[in-house]
This record gives C-alpha cells, sequence and structure tokens, in this order.
C-alpha cells in the first residue's frame, strides 16, 4: 500500500473448472498436504508440512483509468491510516463483508498481554486480563467512498473487475505446529519485492511505478478449521492494505484503510461461542489499493483447510 501508506491464459470456464478441480484432488477439503509431517511441539500428533490454499484474486483498475474502480489509487479523506469499524460484525447472507461505514482512524493499537495487536472492540469478541486500550478517532474519516463501490470488491462485476484462482503455500515451521506464509521468504514472491500475485495479468499493471507493478487487486479465501478449546489456536496477519478474518461468520481481525504495513493476532479462546471440536468456517479477505507497497504475511496454529472451490470469472483465449 501506500508507503506512508495459473494464469490467464488460454482456460475458458470448463478448463478453469477443471484447473481447480485438479488442484484440491488428492486433499482434505482442499488443503493440500505436500508431506508428512514430524510431530508437533507436544502434542503428539502429525502435521502436514505445508497446506495448500486455493483463494480468488480480483483485479480493478485504478480510479484515475477509464473505467476504474473509486476506491483504488484514492487517499482517505482522513489520510493515510488503519481505519476500524468499515465492515460490520457479520458477514452477509452472500458470505461477503458488509459496508458499515466510511472507518474511524486508529490513532493507538488496542494490544493484548503478549503486546500483540488485538482488533478494535467489538462485543462477540472477549476481553482478557491484560489487554491494552487503544483508541480510535470519534468520526469517518473517507477510508471508502459508497456502499455499493465496496460491494463490487469481493464479487465478479463485468467490466470492473477479472479474477482468476490463486494458491498460497503456508509451511510448517520446523518442530513447532505454526504455519507462516510469508511474501519476503515464498519462492514465488520474494524475488518480487512484495506481494504481488498478478503483475502483468488481467487488466494490467497501474504505470504508476518504476518497476512497474499491479496494485489494485482483492484476494480472498474460503477456509474451515477445527476449534480446539485451551490449545492456542491463533491466526495473524501482517501487511497492507485492507484485511479482514471472520471466523463463523464474525469479524474477528479489522484492518481496513490505506496504510503501511500493520499487524494483528485473534487467540481463538476470544471467540467464547465456539464449540471444542467443532468445524467452523474461517474466510479472509484483503484488499491491495494503493502504490507503492504491498506486504502479506499469515501466521497460524489452524490447520486450514479450503472450505469450497472459488468463484472466478472465465477468461477468453
Amino acid at each position: 500500500m501506500n508507503a506512508s501508506t495459473i494464469f490467464k491464459g488460454s482456460f475458458g470456464a470448463a478448463g478453469l473448472t477443471a484447473a481447480l478441480l485438479l488442484a484440491s484432488m488428492g486433499t482434505t477439503g482442499g488443503a493440500a498436504r505436500t508431506a508428512e509431517a514430524q510431530q508437533s511441539a507436544g502434542s503428539g500428533s502429525t502435521l502436514p508440512e505445508t497446506i495448500q490454499l486455493m483463494g480468488v484474486v480480483r483485479d480493478f483498475k485504478d480510479r484515475n483509468q477509464p473505467g476504474g474502480h473509486p476506491d483504488f489509487q484514492r487517499q482517505p479523506t482522513g489520510g493515510f491510516a488503519h481505519y476500524a469499524y468499515q465492515v460490520a460484525d457479520e458477514l452477509d447472507s452472500d458470505g461477503k463483508p458488509q459496508f458499515s461505514s466510511t472507518g474511524y482512524k486508529v490513532t493507538t493499537q488496542w494490544r493484548d498481554a503478549q503486546g500483540r495487536n488485538r482488533m478494535p472492540p467489538r462485543p462477540h469478541v472477549a476481553s482478557r486480563p491484560g489487554d491494552v486500550a487503544g483508541a480510535r478517532s470519534t468520526s469517518t474519516g473517507g477510508a471508502l467512498t459508497t456502499a455499493d463501490n465496496f460491494r463490487q470488491w469481493f464479487r465478479n462485476v463485468d467490466g470492473v473487475n477479472l479474477s482468476r484462482p490463486l494458491s498460497l503455500s503456508l509451511r510448517r515451521r520446523a518442530g513447532t505446529n505454526v504455519y507462516v506464509f510469508d511474501d519476503r521468504d515464498d519462492a514465488a514472491f520474494s524475488s518480487l519485492g512484495g506481494f504481488f500475485p498478478i503483475n502483468g495479468e488481467l487488466w494490467g499493471n497501474s504505470g504508476l511505478t518504476s518497476p512497474d507493478k499491479n496494485f489494485h487487486f482483492t484476494f480472498e479465501l474460503d477456509t474451515t478449521f477445527i476449534y480446539r478449546r485451551g490449545t492456542g489456536q491463533v491466526f495473524s496477519f501482517t501487511g497492507d492494505d485492507d484485511v479482514w478474518v471472520f471466523v463463523d461468520g464474525k469479524c474477528v481481525i479489522d484492518i481496513g484503510g490505506v496504510h503501511a504495513a500493520v499487524s494483528q493476532t485473534i487467540d481463538l479462546d476470544r471467540c467464547e461461542w465456539l464449540q471444542d471440536g467443532q468445524r467452523y468456517s474461517l474466510k479472509f479477505f484483503f484488499c491491495e489499493r494503493h502504490t507503492t507497497q504491498s506486504n502479506f504475511r499469515i501466521e497460524t496454529t489452524l490447520e486450514l483447510q479450503n472450505a469450497r472451490l472459488p468463484a472466478t470469472t472465465a477468461l477468453a483465449d
């Protein structure tokens, strides 16, 4: 994001569907287990060395191009910053984030007892001893334009965006049950200077930087996991720009706005409605919408699995 801040190829709809099916075959729920694991730290159970997750990336034109989207390459009226409460507490009936406001600028991060950033308060996420309160502005800061424009971010819209599947590999840290994807050391991204999955693809690059890169896209993952109470299950993200994570349809990470990299962690035991041993959804929504950086790092102790094959636009030759 702002520093203050595979395959377009020859797949039609049928070919794209076949490719996605092949990508998920031989896995449980779509999570590829590329190697038998060693034991997780102290658990006595085996874990996969790698979790492969398939999502969908959608490309947008910036607001200054013909047909461009008003939210992309736009500075919030309140300035570049982390904004909270742009989205409602729960997903809509389509399983997508719902517009709630144009965002409230976060001036001081909320933290947990370990010093990790946590989400600004929402009623469904429990507080814990040692939590440190943050602060936000009392008026909205214009980090989004309108509800209708926001609705297009994570839906296929003719003439507005183009999409394709995108696979991420989360690798297990040796001797632990911690899985990490980090664009800085991932084989597919480390040479790109950030998280740039569609350079030269779909609508093409922005033409705003040298070297030229594609800075205007969204990415979503639809996954599941089994909740294990009291085992220290966490999900952390570090990056920019907007990121929202929903567990069982409820927001648990809220890093909205146009900003440099920001971190946030959810301890799943704070989600007190979850039942031990039950499977739940984890939906992840990311937006890169401004030059000049794109950072993306997931760290989690959840053994995530794809919930379903993502929908993408049918691309012609």
